[in-house]
């Protein structure tokens, strides 16, 4: 997609710091580090988001995660990592290219991940579970 961002720096249009790369994966540095390190994997073909995404797709992906991931890890010697994907604007997804932040992490860094804890009861949750389970493909 010509309009895409990521479509671009993975056609190597658009310049970027490339950390590690296979048939089906691109990680590269996030220019707006959070903390130093920040590396995003995106996916090759275009996807908007999860949704979009082929089992085969998530699993390149997530072999690509953990790699890397470990690799921060041993680079940085970080106290945690924080593992972010967004989809939609709802959920903070500012662009439309299936990706994932992996985020060295240290204590008081500024970055914080909340939400409101609501703690339905069991049986609200187990009726969530079987509208889920129904959908299941």
């Amino acid at each position: 997609m010509s309009d895409c961002v990521f479509c671009r720096i993975v056609g190597k249009q658009i310049p970027a710091t490339v950390v590690q790369e296979d048939a089906d994966t691109l990680a590269f540095m996030d220019i707006g580090q959070v903390n130093p390190g920040h590396v995003l994997v995106a996916l090759k073909s275009h996807a908007d988001n999860l949704f979009g995404l082929q089992d085969a797709q998530a699993a390149a992906v997530f072999r690509t995660v953990a790699r890397v991931a470990r690799a921060i890890r041993d680079a940085f010697a970080p106290q945690g990592l924080s593992v972010y994907q967004a989809n939609g604007k709802a959920a903070g997804q500012t662009v439309f290219h299936f990706h994932v932040h992996l985020i060295p992490r240290h204590e008081n860094d500024g970055m914080n991940l909340t939400w409101p804890v609501k703690n339905p009861a069991r049986e609200k949750l187990e009726e969530y579970a079987a509208k889920i389970r129904q959908k299941l493909r």
